[in-house]
């Protein structure tokens, strides 16, 4: 393994080993043995069950910077994500025995992220800012957020996005559990319907009313800055 490679997420991640080989035995179809198309993820982490250590590498290279992001949003702390981070991907290394390719591997993958968090939460209760989650955050890449643009703004407007800003991060901490994780992975993951409803354990349409109460609740709380 090499998650305590400083690099770990910096750039691309690389093709893991015999991967063209993978390739090249499949059937015409393009699919291999399983059904999977080779070059997948939930295809490579069979292979990683099956003793494929490079296939692991290039999974937690892949998902590493993701991973801690999606972390830092809940737990709103950068060493504490990136601490999780090293632990989701030391339960997938010791799961892979056990992995199924039955759901994708992303969210197989959240699924685990999403509980570590959970549970850090209720074992950190009475620490404010491991409980804070910041929908307003801007992206460390563009530094814009999903709803602000990234204009040049008045004096005035700036303080109006501030106290906006505000109440955003009022309002989701005050929204129940599930709802504040399935709005995440919604918000900033991109993830579907279906996925979150794997991730949480529940069906497609309980997803669906979980996140239409979410952003119904969000919407009369924050009406007076729609």
């Amino acid at each position: 393994m090499v998650l305590d490679n400083p690099s770990l997420g910096a750039g691309p991640a690389a093709r893991p080993n015999g991967w063209h080989a993978a390739t090249a035995s499949t059937d015409p179809s393009g699919l291999g043995p399983s059904g999977l198309d080779p070059s997948s993820d939930a295809a490579i982490m069979l292979r990683v069950a099956a003793g494929d250590e490079s296939g692991f590498n290039y999974l937690a290279e892949k998902y590493h910077r993701p991973i801690i992001h999606f972390l830092f949003r809940m737990v709103r702390n950068q060493a504490i994500a990136e601490e999780l981070a090293q632990e989701v991907f030391l339960r997938v290394y010791r799961s892979r025995e056990s992995y199924r390719a039955e759901a994708k591997f992303t969210t197989w993958l959240y699924r685990i992220a999403t509980n570590l968090a959970v549970n850090h939460a209720r074992d950190t209760k009475h620490e404010r800012a491991a409980r804070n989650v910041y929908l307003d955050t801007p992206d460390e890449e563009t530094g814009t957020t999903p709803d602000v643009a990234d204009d040049e703004i008045s004096a005035e407007q700036h303080l109006l996005r501030e106290e906006r800003m505000k109440a955003i991060r009022t309002h989701v901490m005050a929204l129940p559990e599930r709802q504040r994780m399935a709005v995440i992975m919604h918000k900033y993951q991109g993830m579907d319907y279906r996925e979150i409803g794997e991730v949480l354990k529940q069906s497609e349409s309980a997803t669906k009313s979980l996140l239409f109460r979410a952003y119904q609740t969000l919407r009369g709380n924050l009406k007076e800055f729609v």
